[in-house]
């Protein structure tokens, strides 16, 4: 398999979201893995003005392939008008954990 892996991450407003949105990126195949971190303080321009929030922090395992459908699946169940998804590279890792995420991955149904 030549499947690139990745990072998808996104911020949440709290625990309770963060725990569903995880558990529905799971259930759905879209991801091996998903590490929650679930204190961090974020501050952000948001209509005109300078905000700032107690977030949590997802970070999603999955690979290229599987992005457009991790992107919308958090867009349609996320609480913020304008949720933060991003998608980092990951370049190089240890080759067995690699695999187990391709492999997890494509054997979505």
């Amino acid at each position: 398999m030549s499947e690139s892996i990745c990072e998808v991450w996104t911020t949440v407003p709290n625990a309770e979201v963060g725990h569903r949105l995880m558990q529905g990126v799971l259930e759905k195949k879209l991801a091996a893995c998903v590490s929650f971190l679930p204190a961090l303080e974020s501050a952000y321009w948001w209509e005109g003005k300078i905000e700032h929030a107690q977030e949590g922090l997802l970070m999603i395992k999955t690979t290229v392939e599987h992005v457009k459908a991790v992107e919308e699946w958090i867009a349609a169940n996320h609480p913020y008008d304008c949720p933060a998804i991003v998608t980092l590279p990951i370049l190089a890792g240890y080759q067995d954990y690699v695999s187990w995420i391709r492999e997890t991955v494509s054997k979505r149904s």
